[in-house]
């Protein structure tokens, strides 16, 4: 499978870069006093976001093939629940003490964690061999310097439960708007939930606000946004209308306000894997996240997915796509070349099948896109490949501050939303 992609945040994390760089207390360095030479030992600290099955069983495994080819090395692994990830990491870059290696997002977000002086330059290391992932991996590129690399890609779609369709008399997937306030109110009347959403840990809600803006607004006017951390083209008012009208036609749980996205028994893509509710918007990661949380063997047959569907009126392409990645950088004190060898591992063809087996998204080496055997995310890699342009989540476009103020003031919005979504608008602002 040959992916085209064409990565709006790549502009923006070079031009955070520069805002950033200015402000940077220290430069970083992949260079450290330890070794992975035969005069001693190295241990890895690995700080991640997988713990429930069956990623975190994967992740185990792998650690177990990269210590055999590598006796020298020792990587200890720190999985954590994705919202306690994310409140630990910001501190931990600010403290003398960071992990290794930690999962992160790359773009404007990686480009405001360089300022902490604590992501290591693995330019040297990487370059000889992180061509072969193509453009997406210039993601984890900040002022023209690699600071992570990705083991894996998504691309945002509704992840839709074949079989509640099918008691409900629904024979295809939606392509508009109105085909999905159509279905959603079909599926009401047959007793079952249209959509379940994780309000409650916030960035659910943003994939929301931000598919409707890119259904509303051009390429060009996303970069520019994008790159000037600013809202204030009108197709941005006009995408909070859309959903204002979307969600007056009550298309979520009841209590979706308090319903957490992922991990747990109540979250959203609980309720999606066990039939209790018939469509999620969510990353290509569903499947994987949901496996854990159900008793049923068969989930995976059971899924379908489809994109977005189309606004009329918008200047945006149907066929464009939300996405991003996930990816790792090494800290200043992490043994080279020890740590980027750890990188390179987890791109390799064999080890990107057992990550992908796993459900948890696309892969980032396209070597291995003959892999993927859900068929439901076939389905997601074809439209992504298919797609004109990629934009990137906006949260991790954006630099930090404001990305995280965009999250929150649609999570707020969610809960008490008005038509123009100004405070949405108002979030977001250059440093």
């Amino acid at each position: 499978m040959h992916r085209k992609r064409v990565v709006l945040g790549v502009a923006v994390a070079a031009a955070a870069a520069t805002v950033l760089a200015a402000c940077s207390s220290s430069g970083s360095s992949s260079t450290s006093s330890n070794s992975t030479s035969s005069s001693g030992k190295v241990t890895l600290s690995w700080w991640n976001n997988a713990n429930t099955q069956p990623l975190l069983g994967v992740f185990t495994n792998i650690i177990k093939q990269f210590e055999a080819a590598h006796p020298n090395v020792t990587i200890h692994n720190v999985p954590m629940q994705n919202e306690l990830f994310k409140t630990k990491v910001t501190p931990a870059l600010r403290g003398n003490s960071p992990p290794d290696i930690f999962q992160q997002w790359g773009s404007g977000q990686q480009a405001t964690q360089v300022q902490s002086g604590k992501l290591a330059d693995i330019s040297s290391d990487v370059s000889p061999w992180i061509g072969s992932l193509g453009t997406p991996a210039t993601e984890w590129q900040t002022n023209g310097k690699w600071y992570g690399v990705p083991y894996d890609l998504h691309v945002v779609g509704f992840w839709y439960r074949k079989d509640l369709f099918q008691q409900a008399g629904i024979s295809s997937p939606p392509t508009t708007i109105a085909q999905l306030e159509s279905d959603d109110a079909t599926l009401r009347a047959h007793g079952i939930t249209p959509i379940t959403v994780g309000s409650k840990d916030g960035w659910p809600d943003a994939f929301w606000w931000e598919y409707f803006a890119v259904r509303e607004c051009s390429q060009s006017t996303i970069t520019q946004a994008m790159s000037g951390v600013s809202l204030s083209a009108p197709c941005f008012t006009k995408a909070s209308a859309d959903l204002d009208a979307f969600m007056k036609t009550n298309p979520f749980q009841t209590g979706f306000l308090g319903t957490p996205a992922q991990s747990v028994p109540n979250s959203s893509v609980a309720l999606l894997a066990n039939g209790k509710a018939a469509m999620e918007l969510q990353g290509d990661w569903d499947p994987g996240a949901g496996a854990g949380l159900t008793s049923d063997k068969n989930l995976f047959s059971k899924l379908g997915w489809f994109p977005f569907p189309s606004v009329p009126g918008g200047a945006g392409d149907p066929k464009a796509v939300l996405g991003g990645g996930d990816g790792y950088s090494c800290t200043t004190g992490a043994s080279e070349p020890a740590c980027a060898e750890f990188l390179q591992f987890l791109t390799t063809p064999a080890v990107q099948k057992q990550i992908i087996g796993a459900g948890v998204g696309l892969p980032a080496n396209p070597a291995a896109d003959s892999d993927l055997t859900v068929s439901a995310e076939q389905d997601a890699a074809a439209a992504n490949s298919a797609a004109p342009y990629i934009a990137e989540y906006f949260d991790i476009a954006l630099p930090t501050t404001p990305g995280q103020n965009l999250d929150n003031a649609v999570a707020k919005w969610f809960a008490s939303p008005e038509p123009t979504g100004s405070a949405i608008i108002s979030s977001v602002s250059a440093p």
